[in-house]
């Protein structure tokens, strides 16, 4: 069950009982963490096209769903560089002429035109906050590319280093002629799939020291020299287990490509090393932000049934994740597709998955799952600005929880009971105040405490 409320604090103290149906926590609002950039979804081919299978007046309903006032106001947004396996093809950017180091036939594609950017303006339209877009490349033309395919086995040949960080430069300008200004390219999805080819969608492999010195030689003075030097370079895009892998061995290739970097981007999948990780890294690089970058569920083999309507139990996954990425650093959370078909395409690679919303364009209508609402309960209450607090656990029994400070001075709870059983709940906000709640069983619950009073 998802619950939210906004109350005032109790000013009196009874006393709680020390039962395992008892959570007593202390919110801690002196000790302030890192600061939240927000949350938001992702502008793929798949989903813009989805999109724009219905009628005008629902296209706009779908947008107000995520970024309006009345919606979970989003304000955050990731967009490929070119294709994506959530595309109805295969393609990059500049394919022709081979070889074409100068790219000089570098042009956006009907996707972005008809598409994409279409439904990123209307978005920015109806959102109550400024989109922070972060966009990632999938595969550069296959000619840049040692195996010359779009897949598979394959790394940048080293004579196109400077034209692959031209290709960003590029990209991010053609938005910025359209409209659409970038905050943040990451420095290319998931570069573990080219190495360890194990998907049979986009991908360009990079070893981590050749990653290093693509970044400090190539990618980093490019943006840093543009007119577009204030654009954010996160790095790695990859799952949490090879983010300390690959950062070392980037430092190991070139010093200098840490200095380049702005932060580090993580994925959502395989999570089969603790999110602690996060807080470790975020010590070992204090000056960089850690964003979560993409996020779906149905993405794994096993995963029988790729979209499962009305799943409670993906919306749990949802909520537990972004619990441990806020408890570790993470200042933004972005989800993949925005929306998908019945099916959770289209995917030219036939890698289908589940989205918070799924369209049935040839009835005029979308449905909103569990997972959607579940992102609501950070992204509706959580703006960007806000503080992440301390919060200790006074009692036996815990449960997964974040505290923020938002920047109008109130105090937001999240909980989220996992048990089978209600749960009692006492949140204290400061030595005299406390609120008392309940929980109900595989539950959650955002409250939002006025903390002047």
């Amino acid at each position: 069950m998802l619950q939210n409320e906004r109350v005032v604090a109790n000013n009196y103290k009874p006393t709680i009982h020390e039962d395992t149906n008892s959570v007593e926590l202390r919110v801690v609002t002196s000790s302030r963490k890192q600061i939240i950039e927000g949350f938001g979804g992702s502008v793929t081919d798949a989903a813009a096209i989805n999109w724009r299978t219905l009628s005008d007046a629902t296209q706009q309903r779908l947008i107000d769903s995520y970024y309006g006032p009345e919606g979970l106001e989003y304000n955050m947004m990731r967009v490929p560089i070119g294709g994506a396996d959530f595309s109805t093809h295969p393609y990059t950017y500049n394919e022709l002429p081979w070889n074409d180091g100068a790219l000089t036939n570098f042009s956006l594609s009907p996707e972005d035109l008809f598409y994409k950017l279409p439904m990123i303006k209307m978005a920015k339209l109806a959102a109550t906050d400024n989109i922070k877009i972060t966009a990632s490349t999938w595969s550069p033309p296959v000619w840049m590319k040692t195996n010359e395919k779009i897949t598979g086995f394959g790394r940048l040949k080293s004579e196109f280093y400077q034209a692959y960080a031209d290709y960003h430069l590029r990209f991010i300008e053609e938005y910025d002629k359209a409209g659409v200004k970038l905050w943040a390219v990451t420095t290319t999805n998931e570069p573990i799939n080219g190495i360890v080819p194990l998907v049979r969608f986009n991908s360009l492999g990079w070893l981590p020291s050749h990653l290093g010195r693509w970044v400090a030689n190539n990618l980093g003075p490019t943006i840093r020299n543009s007119r577009f030097n204030d654009t954010l370079i996160l790095a790695v895009d990859d799952q949490r287990y090879i983010l300390s892998f690959f950062l070392s061995g980037m430092e190991r290739g070139d010093p200098k490509s840490i200095e380049y970097i702005d932060g580090i981007a993580i994925h959502y999948y395989g999570n089969y090393v603790p999110a602690t990780i996060l807080s470790t890294l975020q010590e070992k690089y204090p000056n960089k932000i850690l964003l979560s970058t993409e996020a779906c569920e149905g993405a794994m083999p096993w995963h029988l049934d790729k979209v499962e309507i009305g799943s409670w139990r993906r919306a749990a996954s949802y909520i537990r994740n972004i619990l441990e990425d806020l408890n570790n650093f993470v200042v933004g959370w972005i989800d993949w597709n925005l929306c998908l078909d019945k099916n959770g395409g289209p995917n030219w690679a036939d890698n289908f998955v589940d989205a918070p919303i799924i369209v049935y364009g040839d009835a005029d209508e979308f449905v909103k799952q569990p997972m959607y609402y579940a992102l609501g309960h950070f992204s509706k209450f959580i703006p960007r600005g806000s503080r992440v607090l301390e919060v200790s656990s006074l009692s036996a029994t815990t449960m997964d929880n974040i505290a923020v400070l938002t920047p109008d001075g109130n105090v937001v709870v999240v909980l989220h009971n996992t048990e089978s059983f209600e749960l009692n709940v006492r949140v204290w906000i400061s030595s005299s105040r406390y609120i008392n709640l309940s929980l109900e069983p595989e539950s959650v619950k955002t409250v939002e405490i006025n903390h002047n009073l």
